[in-house]
């Protein structure tokens, strides 16, 4: 039972991490130090003083620059590695068991896909809010966001399980979303030239 809830508070702070990368790193580093939370063996830095306030800075600064309409957009572009980085990071810190092997292993699929998937829904809904209200609706965007990454992170240090079930069913409908749109981009890589024949006249010519 440990294991599974030591899962579920890794995966929940990995989904966080895919809204705002270093929030949920700071919830985890500030529980750890207030005795609420015991990181794994190698992550204890997480909670020493230079840590934090680096963490806390960094945080400040990502939250600021998501209200800012071209530094948003430069942002996005190292969100997703950064992300999935992060994800990692908490996935294995949070990871209760014996081999180093099935942790990284977990944290790498669970952690980092979790929070790739979770970075790819919200750069979607991002960019759909962008067209329709030409920019003016990113500021109601990033407040959300904001909220929800602060709200999973401490949910996920109260209830994990609750936590894993509905971050797997996110991850299920992100997955969804995000694998139909791919579904739907061009076979072609290359558009057909003028005097290309198409495909029926081809067989057509053949036959």
């Amino acid at each position: 039972m440990e294991f599974v809830l030591s899962l579920g508070l890794g995966v929940g702070l990995a989904a966080a991490c895919g809204i705002r990368v270093f929030l949920p790193v700071l919830v985890m580093g500030l529980a750890a130090r207030a005795g609420f939370l015991e990181l794994g063996a190698g992550f204890e830095w997480m909670a020493d003083t230079p840590a934090l306030l680096a963490l806390t800075a960094a945080v400040v600064f990502e939250i600021g620059a998501y209200y800012i309409p071209w530094l948003d957009n430069l942002l996005d572009t190292v969100a997703m590695p950064m992300a999935v980085v992060a994800g990692v990071v908490v996935s294995a810190a949070s990871i209760e068991t014996t081999s180093p092997l099935l942790q990284w292993t977990l944290a790498a699929v669970a952690g980092g896909g979790t929070a790739g998937l979770v970075r790819a829904g919200t750069a979607l809904v991002r960019g759909a809010t962008t067209a329709m209200t030409a920019g003016l609706g990113t500021p109601v965007v990033s407040t959300g966001e904001n909220g929800a990454a602060a709200g999973l992170s401490v949910l996920a240090l109260v209830a994990p399980l609750l936590v894993l079930a509905a971050v797997l069913l996110l991850v299920a409908v992100v997955g969804a979303v995000v694998w139909r749109r791919a579904a739907r981009s061009p076979a072609r890589a290359y558009p057909r030239q003028p005097d290309e024949p198409l495909r029926g006249d081809l067989w057509k010519s053949t036959g």
